[in-house]
């Protein structure tokens, strides 16, 4: 679900990807509901290609995401991205015990939250992606041997 959610800088909040247009995409916002056009020189991130530096490996986006829903019970954050940097470190610990204190940064936390609360104020509360071709090839070489 997450590759479709992009984030365009310079544009507040999050957009679905709609349909792609010559050098260009048409994106949706989450928040209104209003398409507009996001050209080739705008910077354009998927939220599926995004991962969070901890001390061993990076933690995909996704998981993040259900860890914060996980916490909040599917509510929107308990934390404000207007708290200061320090409560701020203190709520992804809990989240994310090992991340990268160097590497992440209270802006990183601050945006975060900040498109958690978009996600789960436009009902989009599954975060983990769908993998349906790999699932079905065990399924029919199991079905080829029987």
């Amino acid at each position: 679900m997450l590759k479709t959610i992009l984030s365009i800088s310079g544009k507040p909040g999050l957009f679905k990807l709609v349909s792609h247009g010559k050098n260009m995409l048409i994106v949706e916002s989450l928040a209104d509901k209003k398409r507009v056009p996001a050209y080739a020189k705008d910077k354009v991130i998927s939220l599926g290609d995004i991962a969070i530096y901890t001390d061993e490996a990076e933690v995909p986006l996704h998981e993040v995401l259900t860890s914060v829903k996980n916490k909040e019970n599917g509510q929107q954050a308990s934390i404000p991205t207007s708290a200061k940097p320090d409560e701020l470190r203190a709520y992804f610990a809990e989240i994310l015990p090992n991340f990268d204190r160097e590497r992440v940064y209270p802006s990183d936390i601050k945006k975060l939250i900040s498109w958690y609360n978009i996600l789960i104020g436009a009902g989009i509360t599954e975060f983990t992606p769908e993998e349906p071709a790999s699932e079905e090839a065990p399924a029919e070489e199991t079905q080829e041997e029987a």
